[in-house]
């Protein structure tokens, strides 16, 4: 019984850590405000990277959010780096009028690999102030590169705009990642600005000063090298600003099954970075006395919300059902899981009114059983499955885009 109430004392403080932590960064998220005027003295020339392999079937999509932004033509020009295609990605980015450069690799395979590329061209060309990375399936803001540049004339050297999905109300799939999306890449963000606190860097909607990429040059190839190269830079000292007012909007797979691929890369890449960087962020934390290092640090380790949920709910389950057959001592458990419960709720919609998300989310959330299943099989699979380190593209409905480009 004693090593029954120890373990359970140790799963409730780790639990209860990050249930606190995330609630009180959706607390601070209700306080944090956007700003409505982006008027800067100077205007700086972008370049607008965005990698794709084998795209076809979103790029076109893309490329014309990208050419629709509100900001001068003449000062930023759009990249599409068509890497290891067998598609027709490179002909329809040409056609509607991106720059094309074209990377083919027997071995180096991976976004990380087609970045670090891509930006050592870019900058050669010594024409371009700052490099702005967005993936090949997004909408884009029309506000984003003026947002963009804002920061930069107010001292950000690399911005991370928000990075949400777009609303799919009858995809249960889709709706669930935007649930997601919302609380890590909206709500912790916009609590994490109103700390003063540096964010992660989330892959989509990225913006970097050149001379940064100069200074640390992308050397991050991992399944998650966003979250990788976001780590090095902060260890390297730099602060990571949010800017919530410039959106990418990412469409995700309408079936469950085609974005299997894309969660098991998410979910199964971060362990690698895990071991990696949480000796340096630590590290980094008590020596340069910053609490962002810290707030990385419990980021990067903490298990997604889903899979919180479902071990609270467990346990929860297991004491009350324990105390009402007669075994009193499992009250205060049960107890005390169901007020972790409690919390991790006020935390969820605390969240939502902070990113003032539609009514369908509100909604959505009658999926979580289904979704969590749906995890859990997701992380069977991933165990037996040979370890995959290739850039994977994620399966896409058909569409009539690609015949009316080509």
């Amino acid at each position: 019984m004693i090593i029954i109430e120890i373990i359970q004392l140790v799963l409730l403080s780790l639990t209860g850590i990050f249930i606190l932590y995330v609630f009180f960064l959706s607390v601070f998220a209700l306080m944090a405000k956007k700003r409505k005027d982006f008027e800067a003295d100077s205007q700086r020339k972008f370049a607008v990277v965005i990698p794709a392999h084998n795209e076809e079937i979103m790029i076109s999509q893309t490329l014309y959010s990208a050419f629709s932004m509100i900001y001068p033509k003449n000062s930023y020009e759009i990249f599409v780096v068509a890497d290891n295609c067998e598609d027709h990605t490179a002909e329809i980015a040409e056609k509607i009028g991106a720059t094309v450069l074209e990377r083919n690799h027997e071995t180096d395979h991976g976004k990380g690999y087609a970045l670090r590329w891509a930006f050592s061209k870019v900058i050669e060309m010594k024409k371009f102030d700052a490099i702005v990375v967005i993936d090949a399936d997004t909408q884009i803001s029309g506000n984003f590169l003026k947002v963009m540049n804002y920061y930069m004339e107010q001292g950000a050297k690399v911005i991370q705009s928000s990075d949400v999905v777009q609303p799919q109300p009858n995809v249960w799939s889709s709706e669930m990642t935007r649930i997601g999306f919302t609380l890590y890449n909206i709500v912790r963000p916009l609590g994490r600005s109103f700390l003063g606190l540096s964010m992660g860097l989330r892959g989509n909607g990225m913006c970097f000063d050149v001379n940064v990429l100069k200074e640390t040059p992308w050397e991050a190839y991992s399944l998650t090298e966003d979250i990788e190269y976001g780590i090095l830079l902060m260890l390297k000292g730099h602060h990571i600003k949010f800017a919530p007012e410039a959106t990418v909007t990412a469409k995700m797979p309408e079936k469950a099954k085609n974005a299997e691929s894309q969660r098991a890369r998410w979910e199964i890449g971060r362990y690698p970075i895990m071991r990696r960087y949480s000796f340096p962020l630590i590290k980094a934390f008590f020596s340069k006395r910053s609490l962002s290092y810290l707030d990385t640090f419990i980021d990067l380790i903490m298990p997604p919300m889903v899979n919180l949920l479902l071990v609270i709910c467990v346990f929860m389950g297991i004491n009350t059902l324990l105390a009402v057959v007669g075994l009193t001592a499992f009250w205060p458990f049960a107890l005390a899981w169901f007020s972790i419960f409690l919390i991790a709720l006020a935390h969820l919609f605390i969240g939502f009114k902070a990113a003032k998300v539609d009514r369908n989310l509100y909604v959505a959330l009658a999926h979580v059983p289904k979704y969590a299943i749906w995890k859990f099989l997701l992380y069977a699979k991933a165990i037996f499955k040979a370890k995959e380190d290739k850039w994977i593209r994620t399966s896409r409905e058909s569409s009539s885009n690609v015949d009316q480009v080509v």
